[in-house]
């Protein structure tokens, strides 16, 4: 990864969770998304919450609000589903509206849509506030095997080149006639797929020479004044971790009270 690389979701900054140790929010990340999915769907309470504690962590990190919400679209396939669910599931029902309602699936789709939107926010919180080069050493620091940090590092690297062929491919298409809603281009559509696919393992494989013919030797090495930063503390461990443990205490006194 270039040392000047920065993902389109990164944030410049000099907040404090800019600043915290990238294995730290990496590790907090995971256990808040874990308290959160962990929760009863049943409970409304626990879920406000979290978003208490995302809320607490943007104000500290400077994220604004009109930033988060715009970029939670991405979820919007999982949304449909949950809205699908109570219709679909069978068990008691409800009449809602006049709609004939599953109990079942209108918890189904409650804990679909606010689960999946606060791991998507928390994720956006990490991606906002890390930069993608210091992934590489995060992950070798949390004792991540050594041939899959390469392997997931390039992924990440290489998604905004992969966003970009495919933009070029769209323009090269619409300039030869192509007219994408048409049902009749699904023919063109898979073979430039295909084609991108192909040009991807091809530019994989060129990367990857490239990089053994460098010395490269599947592990992330800490390197003095390029891809190092200080390891954390106890005491950042302890600090940066506190949304997490909030979450994950939230979750247990959630069970504790079902």
């Amino acid at each position: 990864m270039g040392a000047g690389h920065a993902h389109p979701l990164y944030r410049e900054g000099d907040s404090p969770v800019h600043r915290a140790p990238t294995e730290v929010k990496l590790v907090c990340l995971i256990a808040f998304v874990f308290a959160v999915v962990a929760t009863p769907r049943e409970m409304f309470w626990p879920y406000l919450a979290f978003t208490a504690v995302l809320v607490l962590v943007w104000r500290v990190a400077r994220v604004p609000l009109g930033w988060i919400v715009p970029r939670m679209v991405i979820e919007a396939p999982f949304v449909i589903l949950a809205v699908l669910l109570p219709f679909a599931e069978g068990g008691e029902r409800v009449d809602v509206a006049g709609l004939s309602l599953s109990v079942s699936g209108l918890f189904a789709a409650w804990g679909i849509v606010v689960k999946g939107s606060l791991g998507v926010a928390a994720s956006l919180t990490f991606a906002a506030t890390t930069q993608a080069r210091e992934l590489p050493l995060a992950l070798t620091r949390l004792g991540m095997p050594a041939t899959l940090t390469p392997v997931i590092v390039m992924m990440l690297r290489y998604t905004d080149l992969l966003s970009a062929e495919i933009r070029r491919m769209h323009i090269a298409r619409l300039a030869r006639g192509d007219s994408p809603r048409m049902l009749h281009q699904a023919g063109a559509i898979a073979k430039g797929v295909g084609s991108l696919f192909l040009r991807s393992y091809e530019r994989g494989e060129r990367v990857h020479l490239a990089m053994m013919s460098r010395g490269f030797t599947g592990s992330v090495p800490e390197t003095p004044g390029v891809a190092t930063a200080p390891r954390a503390s106890r005491v950042q461990w302890v600090v940066v971790v506190l949304p997490a443990i909030a979450a994950i205490l939230i979750s247990v006194i959630a069970w504790v009270t079902r």
